[in-house]
């Protein structure tokens, strides 16, 4: 009976500290200012359920982080592709609920193990608040990756059209119509934009070139601005750029292809051949026993 009692006294406690938490999250979120999200990008499914708390702890704590630190985690959004989805602040508020939750989990994980172990108190919150740097440079990876596989066909479309009688703003409005999808659209989409709000396009260009800060975008925005203050060919420019960039592509291709060997050693090694090894062992050891040799 003391069990039972102690128990739902623990449940009801339990229950109402909840209550309070919610509440008081709720209370703080109204005097949080609201966010205009009307022209930044949408955010994923599993940050929408997380984002009234992000921004609580956003605008009542990370806002007193130094600005030296929060201008460089500004410039990593920035090239990652996602400073139009958060800012610095809710990032690093982010990074404070992941190890919160790595904590609860930690404590619910020694609960059901039944044996307590003070190490996964340490590494949990600390994977947990490593967790979006993690996920941030996943994102990069694949932002990288997509650029260098989708700029020649940009390359070839804007040559194209330039070569058709187009502007350069018009054929990188045409790109955007026909080339592939992936973050490029994003980016020439920004370009259009800024220099359609009366930003110079060489400014335009390299404000791209500094918020994807990858070689071969950095080569194609100088070749086109150093080709309109000479004078030469744009339409020349483009197509040699576009060659450029598809022979990088394929010696990629390639150099990634004679890297698969050295990288199928380690699998090899430690399942194929001991498999391989104990399949053609096993009946040679069963003549050995049957034979009385051992």
């Amino acid at each position: 009976m003391t069990n039972n009692l102690y128990n739902i006294i623990l449940a009801l406690s339990v229950s109402a500290s909840i209550l309070c938490i919610f509440l008081g999250v709720l209370q703080l979120s109204r005097l949080v200012p609201e966010e205009d999200r009307e022209f930044m990008d949408s955010l994923p499914p599993f940050l929408d359920f997380f984002w009234p708390l992000t921004r609580i702890i956003a605008y009542y704590g990370c806002s007193k982080i130094p600005f030296s630190y929060l201008k460089s985690v500004e410039g990593r959004l920035k090239r990652n592709g996602l400073s139009h989805m958060m800012i610095a602040e809710e990032f690093i508020a982010l990074r404070l609920i992941a190890a919160f939750f790595a904590f609860i989990f930690g404590y619910f994980l020694i609960t059901l193990i039944g044996e307590w172990n003070g190490i996964l108190y340490v590494v949990l919150p600390a994977l947990g608040f490593f967790y979006p740097d993690i996920w941030l440079r996943d994102i990069r990876k694949k932002q990288v990756d997509a650029v260098l596989r989708t700029l020649p066909a940009y390359l070839d479309f804007i040559t194209m059209a330039v070569e058709a009688g187009l502007n350069f703003s018009g054929a990188i409005a045409q790109a955007r119509k026909k080339g592939p999808a992936g973050p490029l659209v994003i980016e020439f989409g920004v370009v259009l934009r800024d220099m359609r709000s009366g930003v110079p396009r060489a400014k335009a260009l390299k404000r791209m070139a500094s918020r994807l800060d990858i070689h071969e975008i950095s080569s194609f925005v100088n070749a086109v601005i150093q080709a309109e203050k000479m004078g030469s060919s744009m339409a020349g420019v483009l197509r040699i750029q576009a060659e450029q960039r598809r022979n990088e592509r394929f010696q990629r291709a390639e150099k990634k292809a004679m890297e698969a060997p050295v990288k199928l050693i380690g699998p090899l090694v430690l399942f194929i051949f001991p498999t391989t090894f104990i399949v053609l062992a096993f009946p040679i050891a069963i003549k050995f026993i049957q034979g009385g040799y051992f």
